[in-house]
């Protein structure tokens, strides 16, 4: 059935098409219709963050930023959804067209550049919650935020949502926010990560509830960048990493219609990179900070290599735009089959 949807989808704009499908999840979910397009996905839990997933597969922020269809997204069986990325005020984003599909390559290529309502519109979209699994709110700065007082944006958001939020996501790896990237190395990330603790624990007294902080990571580090983002990430007891977000090296779709774009590349041509950087953050890790996978899952086989690579569990995006709600089931079934070899086999 979703290949045929699909055609139609990929017939109109990608950035038309995109809200479109949304607003259609929206209501199908709303009108009870979800059980038509989703299938059984294997009951796996995984413990991730103090955190019980009722399986490793999620919805990777970016699809969802205003949480406008969060509840329909996660009745297709994703164990877990990540709304956002959220900024303190609402933005526009950058200018139009900021979208291209490069169906060849089964990529896309986005520099949305954050556009969203603002936090205080997700809130409200967050507190009509029906969806049962874990919920992720992914933030950032807003694009006229100097990167010196980023910090601030991080921290606000953080305290709107932290109520509502299973864990939080600092979103430091964007390719579409000038100088956003500069918040994932040396003094920079350390005094952001120091910002974003100490609030975390304020808010924790507060609540009476730990929400655990994640921060999500650039595919386009060497191994001793990453090494450095590991040792930092461990010295602020920061409680997941997510890898990866988009890619910047296009080299490998160049040759396509809209390869030449500017702004971040996802899906299958990002597929071995991320995996790599989860084996080299894995290893520096060693098993301190739980890794959440992203980057160019589409079935089975691709989802278990980043579990195998090290992650706990995954996310998906681009390969959901591309094979639809089957790809959860896959991804689903094929790591529930890693787990339960890995128990037969202790």
């Amino acid at each position: 059935m979703y290949q045929h949807l699909r055609k139609a989808l990929f017939a109109l704009d990608p950035e038309r098409s995109h809200y479109l499908s949304l607003d259609a999840i929206g209501a199908a979910e709303r009108l009870g219709l979800m059980s038509l397009f989703a299938k059984p996905v294997p009951d796996d839990p995984v413990e991730l963050m103090g955190l019980t997933l009722p399986n490793p597969v999620g919805l990777a922020a970016g699809l969802d930023k205003n949480a406008q269809a969060f509840n329909g997204l996660g009745a297709l069986g994703f164990g877990f959804v990540e709304v956002g990325t959220v900024t303190p005020r609402p933005q526009p984003g950058n200018p139009q067209p900021r979208l291209f599909r490069l169906p060849e390559a089964e990529a896309i290529i986005n520099r949305m550049g954050f556009n969203n309502l603002g936090v205080d519109y997700l809130l409200e979209q967050v507190k009509r919650r029906r969806y049962s699994g874990v919920l992720g709110i992914n933030v950032g700065k807003n694009f006229d935020t100097p990167v010196e007082k980023a910090a601030d944006d991080y921290c606000l958001c953080m305290e709107k949502v932290y109520a509502y939020a299973d864990y939080i996501t600092a979103n430091v790896s964007s390719p579409n926010t000038k100088g956003l990237r500069d918040l994932q190395f040396g003094d920079s990330l350390s005094q952001l990560l120091d910002a974003l603790k100490e609030k975390q624990q304020k808010l924790a007294a507060e609540y009476g509830r730990y929400v655990p902080l994640a921060v999500k990571i650039a595919p386009d580090m060497d191994d001793d960048a990453i090494a450095q983002v590991a040792k930092t990430l461990r010295a602020h007891n920061i409680d997941g990493v997510i890898a990866t977000n988009t890619t910047i090296d296009k080299s490998s779709v160049a040759h396509l219609e809209h390869g030449a774009e500017e702004g971040g590349l996802s899906g299958r041509p990002l597929t071995e990179r991320s995996t790599e950087v989860i084996r080299k953050l894995s290893a520096e890790l060693n098993g301190e900070i739980p890794i959440i996978g992203v980057g160019g899952i589409f079935d089975g086989e691709t989802a278990a290599d980043k579990i195998r690579a090290g992650a706990t569990a995954v996310q998906i995006y681009s390969g959901f735009i591309y094979r639809g709600p089957e790809v959860i089931r896959e991804a689903a079934a094929a790591i529930a089959k890693l787990h339960k070899g890995r128990v037969v086999s202790s």
